[in-house]
């Protein structure tokens, strides 16, 4: 970096910024119908801080914070997990369409019956030996990315009435700063509880569509695995919709 660009970065120049996503991309934090942000979302007025050398220049994920078998969740235990295989996998963009490299993605699911691997989940369904449920990867040069894992169940989760989350993959994603972090959620074509999710109704209708995956039959490994391809999209028109960290 520059004097001339770390200079302005030290002050916070507006030339530095990353510019906001257009209306109607991402949820609207308070969602009556889902009824935990009420106690969430903040009661009062945000402040916006200035976007200095820290958030324009960090941060680094080197590989040496990922193992071979980080993006294989069916090989992290010495037996194999019970479930469908699936392969995940897409490319991470940002708001031009440009791939970017390097940046670490992270997932974490339910495994097949519907139950986390957390103290706080205790449904009565089982919890798999052989299934943690975590996993995380380097995007390489063309912004690629790929994950193997089991296809997640739908889990009960007392929002309203019966109540049901529609199967789906939380995904942590970095670009190039920290203010280009997204954490969001990616489903299955024709679940039939989208119509009664309020969390995946609270994104506008016109941004829902960037939540499902495609089931891909060129990708998939015969005998082995179906395939789903999950394009991510950081800021920008076509951006993916995004969520807090701490959505269920």
């Amino acid at each position: 970096m520059n004097d001339a660009i770390r200079d302005a970065a030290a002050a916070g120049s507006p030339g530095l910024s990353y510019r906001p996503d257009p209306p109607d991309t991402h949820p609207d934090p308070r969602c009556p119908d889902y009824r935990s942000t009420a106690l969430r979302y903040p009661s009062q007025s945000l402040v916006l801080l200035p976007q200095r050398m820290t958030e324009i220049t960090g941060p680094l994920m080197g590989p040496g914070r990922v193992t071979s078998t980080d993006n294989d969740l069916t090989a992290q235990h010495t037996g194999e997990p019970i479930g469908q295989r699936i392969i995940v996998f897409g490319r991470l963009l940002d708001a031009d369409g440009r791939p970017l490299p390097d940046s670490l993605i992270e997932i974490w699911q339910a495994n097949a019956g519907g139950r986390y691997r957390h103290s706080t989940d205790r449904w009565p369904s089982p919890l798999d030996p052989n299934f943690t449920g975590a996993g995380r990867t380097l995007t390489d040069a063309q912004g690629r990315y790929q994950f193997t894992t089991i296809k997640p169940g739908a889990y009960p989760w007392r929002n309203h009435d019966n109540a049901w989350r529609p199967a789906h993959i939380h995904f942590s994603v970095f670009g190039r700063a920290f203010t280009q972090r997204l954490v969001t959620q990616m489903y299955f074509p024709d679940d039939p509880l989208f119509g009664q999710d309020p969390i995946f109704n609270s994104v506008p209708e016109a941004a829902r569509t960037r939540l499902i995956s495609r089931f891909s039959l060129a990708h998939t490994r015969p005998e082995w695995a179906q395939a789903f391809e999950f394009d991510i999209v950081l800021r920008g028109r076509d951006a993916t919709p995004f969520e807090e960290p701490h959505h269920d």
